[in-house]
Parts: C-alpha cells; sequence; structure tokens
C-alpha cells in the first residue's frame, strides 16, 4: 500500500524545496513571482467545480485543491524564512476568524437565516478593518487585482452604501443608449478615441446593472464566450 503523507508531511516537503540542497526553482520564488501562478490555480479550481458538476468525477477537483494548498504553503515559507509569519500562524488567524464572524454558533447571537448572517458578517468584518493603513476608505477596501468585471459591481454597491449613491437600470439603459448614439455619429478620424471613452461608459453601466439585478457578470460573459465556441464547433465538426 503505498505511503500516506500527512499535512505535517507536507509542510516538511515544501521547507525540503526551499533549503539549500532543494530545488533552484522552488528557492528561487518569492512572494512576487508566485503572483502569476495562486491566479492561474485559483482559476483551475473554478474550472475543476465545473468539471465535477458536468462529470461527477472529483479527481481534477482534488488535485487542484491540492495546487491552491501548495501556494499557500509556500507563501507562508517564504514569509516564515523572512521572519514575518509562520503557516501555523496563518491557521490560527483564520480559525480566529470564523469563530469571531460566526457569534451564532460558536456565541450566544441568534440569526434568523443567512441573509442575517451576511449582514452580521459585514458589520464585524468592517469592524476588523478600523484601523488598517493600508485601507483609505470602503471602496480601497476591494483589490485591484480583482478583474474588473468582478471589482465594478462590488465598489458600486458600497458606494451605495458608504456615500449614497443611487442606483436606477433606467439611468443605465440611458448611459447604454447615449454611447450607442454617439458611437454612431462618430466619423472614422475620431471613432479610436471615441470608441474607447463610450465602451468604458458602457461597461460601468453593465456593471451597474449586473449589481443591482445581483447577477455575475463575469460568469455571464464567460457563458456567452462558451456559447460562442459551441456554435463554432457544431458548424465546424
Amino acid at each position: 500500500m503505498a505511503e500516506k503523507y500527512t499535512y505535517e508531511d507536507f509542510l516538511e516537503i515544501i521547507k525540503t524545496l526551499r533549503s539549500e540542497n532543494g530545488c533552484p526553482w522552488d528557492r528561487e520564488q518569492t512572494h512576487e513571482s508566485l503572483r502569476p501562478c495562486m491566479m492561474e490555480e485559483a482559476a483551475e479550481v473554478i474550472a475543476a467545480i465545473r468539471i465535477f458538476r458536468e462529470t461527477g468525477n472529483a479527481e481534477n477537483l482534488r488535485e487542484e485543491l491540492g495546487d491552491v494548498l501548495l501556494q499557500v504553503v509556500m507563501h507562508s515559507c517564504i514569509a516564515e524564512e523572512e521572519g514575518i509569519f509562520t503557516m501555523a500562524e496563518v491557521v490560527n488567524e483564520i480559525a480566529e476568524k470564523m469563530v469571531r464572524r460566526h457569534p451564532h454558533v460558536f456565541g450566544n447571537t441568534e440569526v434568523d437565516g443567512s441573509a442575517q448572517v451576511l449582514q452580521n458578517w459585514e458589520e464585524i468584518k468592517k469592524k476588523e478593518k478600523e484601523g488598517k493603513d493600508w485601507i483609505s476608505s470602503p471602496l480601497r477596501e476591494i483589490p485591484r487585482e480583482l478583474p474588473a468585471l468582478m471589482r465594478a459591481p462590488k465598489v458600486m454597491k458600497k458606494a451605495e452604501k458608504y456615500y449614497g449613491r443611487q442606483r436606477n437600470s433606467k439611468e443605465d439603459i440611458a448611459i447604454l443608449k447615449k454611447a450607442v448614439e454617439t458611437l454612431e455619429k462618430t466619423d472614422n478620424l475620431q471613432m479610436e478615441q471615441c470608441v474607447e471613452k463610450e465602451l468604458g461608459n458602457i461597461l460601468m453601466a453593465v456593471s451597474d446593472m449586473a449589481s443591482l439585478y445581483k447577477l455575475p457578470l463575469e460568469q455571464l460573459l464567460t457563458d456567452k464566450i462558451d456559447d460562442l465556441i459551441d456554435n463554432y464547433e457544431g458548424e465546424n465538426p
């Protein structure tokens, strides 16, 4: 029977890879150099969830979750070498956060449904973020590294909550109509500059509508891309 590795074994394997006699590639990695790897592995987990839904086979999902765990442990190992924090501290902090943000489970708070759970979660999260010097406003809390189609609705939602921004789907439709009309009237010489400006307005209006109706814009576009691929493959088997 093949040897079964434990979580502790895995941590030691990564430390060995990072050691003086370990792997040259692993030893060269930094937090910055691993950024593309984390983005790619996270996307592959999302793809694996889709594959599991479509096939019922969990093998790919198990593998990709392991790859994300590798990224987490690699970053923690690098941080420990830098004297910043350890993997044990990472685990402890997320455990504390889960207990703190679920007072209805680990405390005496009563809730009436998942909507109230989410509301309490946001209130607790807001208190946690107070005084963090890297967050200058609620809008800056949303990472710039998020895909823009995911980031825009989140920014708009917080702008509504914290700054009283008024949102109306009819206004968004008016923005879309105006953008299209402007493009129709633009001559060829000014088209490139106009397209850049008006497409930005269109994307913001579309993002706002997606947020209003609680629609996952990134997923909607992904589905349309898949439809396009299916159509072309259907025409050219």
